[in-house]
């Protein structure tokens, strides 16, 4: 019964997270199929990852913390892809860590954009 009860809410939890993750990819501009699995989300932050524009220091200054934050999301969300079921309380820890890293690069990537927007 508590074996049933956890995986419940293991996989609550995970529908949760994939849905957040997918509204992230959408933020980003990623065109979200609409039963997305977690490699194409990653596949879908990738992407996004990959349009931000280089840096003023060129395309390979470490120093560029929204691209950063959205390539650490990505090994997040392909770890989870790996482990798929077999590890659940595991999977969720992944899904949840892209989804911080994803957050904390939305804010810093519009931040700087609505500074230039009052600056004009």
């Amino acid at each position: 019964m508590i074996n049933r009860e956890l995986s419940s809410r293991l996989a609550a939890g995970r529908d949760r997270r994939v849905t957040q993750l997918a509204e992230a990819a959408a933020r980003w501009g990623g065109h979200v199929p609409e039963d997305p699995g977690i490699t194409e989300l990653a596949d879908l932050l990738e992407t996004a990852a990959a349009d931000i524009p280089a840096p003023p220091g060129g395309p390979d200054d470490p120093g560029h913390p929204v691209k950063a934050l959205l390539d650490t999301a990505v090994e997040s969300l392909r770890a989870a892809a790996r482990l798929g079921g077999l590890l659940p309380a595991v999977t969720l820890w992944h899904l949840q860590r892209a989804i911080d890293q994803e957050h904390t690069a939305h804010q810093q990537h519009t931040v700087p954009a609505q500074r230039q927007g009052r600056a004009r």
